[in-house]
């Protein structure tokens, strides 16, 4: 076990990023067009630094299995991005964003990488308002903002419920600028399968393209991962189907250290599984928390006969209703962050008290806003003395101006009108705080190999809160990795074209192929999603929610099994050679079966509860999370050693130098 070093400038706090970026060397604009970077995945924080860096000269090659960078997985983000701005007034500065986001995070996360993403979150929105973003705006003009978990402040910006798609398009009109320049090649409907190490230095990839199943090689001084999230380990989360690990996978197994897998986020406000037919899970925005109160029936034969559909939700009494959240957390109420208000949903259900036909879903209410609302526009118009009916009409109207995209996909998934009656709504993988480790300048332990947003762990400790996914991806990508990618290579500028006839590439083209082989071989007889649909119950049920030692031992040697069972019954149809999605499928789905055990094993390890990690072990004996910081104060980084249950650990010890260690507490 060794000690990673961070690279975390010396200095004040407040003073570490810009004295970094003083003392790190620089790359001549001359220069520039001489260096090729690589970067694997479209999504905002690889849209953004592919169009920055190739702004500043770069010449710059992309890679995304969509069909295009608008499909990345960022344009599912619907409820806003965080930003310092202060616009409401109302005591925000980044020394507040950044304290929430280290509280938020059970303070689990490196303080000088969330202090710097505090920072450079003021940057973001005016860069995305000079790309055009429609950010919703005041009366006057000014950009609105509304709150989310966590946080007793309104600092997030939001374009209605399609926030992510909107920033998305921002940035990939700012790559396309640069596609049509000459300085970004774009490789859609191709696949990152390896990283290419030469002299130890990462100097490129090999790719598969979708459509033609050709295995390319590709070269650069420098390559970025940024492909996004694992959380579809658990088979249904709230990612996009293709959403993978294949990419941050393939460099662990290179020598990338892998940085606390367990550490998963479980979002609240999900449409509920509704059976085993079921591909993917549907996220409702955090941002409805801010108008809708979450319930259930105080009585448990009132919710008994809800999921017997023998009583209407609307006919419950004010008085025989359970508002858990407002009770438990009075300070933040419905705002706590998601973890706290995930393990809160999951108790009253386990309690009996769910309000589906499974049992496992609560409500969420807008009636309450629709009326405060209405009354409110009543007022601002003129209308004197309004019936009910009017009030419920303008307050639907106020809304519907404020949610209705959301609103009206909730009705076309569940057919079930969420102005008239209550959403259902509960918990589901939602976002990896774990991720590909990486040092304040975000390189893996791999020279020459970065990793930005998602992919990477670094800033949300182990719990994210909600609208800050957004922050990280733009601040890596726009105002992070351009600079610090150039200290990198501002030794390569007399290095030259990377060759790809070097040995390295055959080597790990020969590799790839016997892989990709391999899984054709097998001539078993179950398809992929057997087997992803049994790991996904399997972490779900042992690694989801909650943790306990037994389960995750269990965990690891069922997973260990399944994996054996994959290579030697899977059924993959078709060749090589081709476009072939059941074996794009099995590649992927073989690599979440090694993360997965790493996933348990790393729980397993942490004795503690934090965040998102809730050990049944470790609680308060009001069933909150218990950390351990004299033992647990630090990020788990895992070397591979060949099997999952080889890897290695080492620690980087987390120094709190400008926040006190407590008790999270949003009561």
């Amino acid at each position: 076990m060794g000690i990673l070093d961070s690279k975390v400038p010396s200095g004040p706090l407040a003073e570490k990023w810009t004295k970094h970026k003083n003392d790190i060397n620089l790359v001549n604009p001359a220069n520039k067009r001489n260096i090729d970077v690589i970067i694997v995945g479209t999504g905002l924080a690889g849209a953004s630094a592919a169009a920055t860096m190739a702004e500043l000269g770069y010449n710059v090659k992309t890679f995304c299995y969509q069909d295009s960078p608008r499909r990345a997985h960022s344009i599912a983000a619907q409820g806003g991005i965080n930003a310092a701005k202060n616009y409401q007034g109302d005591g925000d500065s980044p020394y507040r964003l950044f304290y929430d986001t280290i509280k938020g995070g059970d303070y689990r996360s490196r303080e000088a990488n969330v202090y710097r993403l505090a920072e450079e979150s003021v940057n973001i929105i005016d860069q995305c308002v000079a790309q055009g973003v429609p950010f919703a705006r005041e009366y006057g003009g000014l950009l609105d903002n509304r709150s989310f978990g966590g946080v007793l402040v309104s600092r997030t910006f939001y374009a209605k419920g399609q926030t992510g798609q909107q920033l998305l398009l921002g940035a990939y009109a700012a790559m396309n600028r640069q596609i049509n320049r000459g300085k970004i090649k774009s490789y859609t409907r191709h696949e990152m399968l390896d990283v290419v190490l030469v002299d130890g230095k990462a100097r490129g990839i090999i790719a598969r393209d979708l459509v033609s199943g050709e295995i390319e090689r590709h070269s650069a001084h420098a390559v970025v991962i940024a492909s996004g999230g694992y959380g579809n380990v658990f088979y249904l989360s709230t990612n996009a189907m293709g959403s993978n690990v294949t990419a941050a996978w393939r460099v662990h197994k290179r020598g990338a250290f892998f940085a606390n897998p367990c550490f998963t986020q479980i979002h609240p406000t999900c449409i509920p599984v509704s059976g085993d037919h079921q591909s993917k899970l549907t996220l409702m925005s955090e941002s409805l928390r801010n108008d809708g109160r979450i319930w259930v029936p105080a009585k448990a034969e009132d919710a008994q006969a809800i999921r017997e559909g023998k009583l209407k939700p609307t006919k419950i009494a004010e008085e025989d209703r359970d508002y858990f959240l407002e009770r438990r957390y009075p300070a933040f109420g419905n705002l706590v962050p998601r973890d706290v208000a995930s393990r809160a949903a999951k108790e009253r259900c386990d309690a009996g008290f769910g309000v589906n036909k499974t049992g496992e879903a609560v409500y969420l209410d807008f009636a309450a806003a629709i009326q405060r609302y209405g009354s409110e526009k009543a007022l601002t118009s003129g209308i004197k003395n309004p019936d009910s009916e009017t009030i419920t009409k303008l307050g639907e109207e106020v809304i519907a101006a404020k949610y209705g995209n959301l609103f009206q996909m909730y009705e076309k998934i569940v057919d079930q009108n969420p102005y008239k009656t209550p959403m259902m709504i509960y918990p589901a993988v939602h976002y990896t705080m774990g991720g590909v480790w990486v040092d304040y300048n975000l390189q893996t332990t791999i020279p020459g190999l970065y990793c930005a947003g998602e992919a990477n762990f670094s800033d949300h400790g182990a719990n994210r809160l909600g609208a800050s996914a957004l922050m990280q991806g733009l601040a890596d990508g726009y105002f992070v990795l351009p600079y610090t990618i150039g200290d990198y290579l501002s030794d390569d500028i007399r290095t030259g074209p990377i060759s790809t006839d070097h040995e390295a590439f055959e080597q790990a083209e020969t590799e790839i192929r016997e892989h990709l082989q391999r899984l054709l071989n097998a001539k078993g007889k179950h398809p992929v999603d057997y087997y992803h649909k049994k790991l996904g119950k399997i972490m779900w049920n042992k690694c989801g929610m909650s943790r306990n030692a037994k389960e995750l031992k269990e965990a690891i040697e069922e997973i260990a099994a399944l994996r054996k069972d994959f290579y030697e019954n899977v059924k993959i149809p078709g060749g090589l050679n081709e476009m072939n999605p059941e074996l794009e499928k099995a590649g992927r789905v073989a690599d979440f079966l090694e993360l997965g055990e790493l996933f348990a094993k790393d729980a397993l390890q942490r004795n503690e509860s934090c965040g998102g990690h809730f050990r049944e072990e470790y609680q308060t004996p009001e069933g909150e999370a218990l950390r351990d910081d004299k033992n647990f104060k630090y990020v788990s980084a895992w070397e591979y050693k060949g099997e999952p249950k080889d890897a290695v650990l080492h620690k980087e010890e987390l120094v709190f130098e400008n926040v006190e260690l407590k008790t999270r507490s949003y009561k």
